[in-house]
């Protein structure tokens, strides 16, 4: 067996995507400055094994340069916490000072 019915991914997904927080990488480290902070997200009900954030996730205005942003990720903690997932972001944006990282609905 080594493919979950659609049934238990969306289960997964509805156990596990509660109260957690979106981080930013620069490869393989997360941000970290005084301006960056993780961002709350809240999940559409998984469908067919698959959940999006039902709201545009913006990020503090940048107080300094954050470099590019490669990886996004989810953790279960604002602070510290488990990493649960990462991958690459779609695009790659470097952050500068007064600049502003957004991951866009769905």
């Amino acid at each position: 067996m080594n493919h979950m019915t659609t049934y238990l991914k969306n289960k997964v997904l509805s156990d596990n995507l509660q109260n957690v927080f979106v981080g930013l990488f620069n490869e393989e480290i997360e941000v970290k400055t005084s301006s960056y902070v993780r961002q709350p997200v809240t999940f559409t009900e998984p469908n067919e094994g698959q959940a999006s954030n039902n709201a545009d996730i913006l990020f503090p205005i940048a107080g300094e340069n954050w470099g590019p942003i490669t990886h996004i990720s989810i953790f279960d903690s604002e602070i510290g916490g488990n990493l649960l997932r990462k991958a690459p972001a779609e695009f790659i944006k470097t952050i500068d000072i007064s600049s502003q990282y957004k991951i866009p609905k769905n």
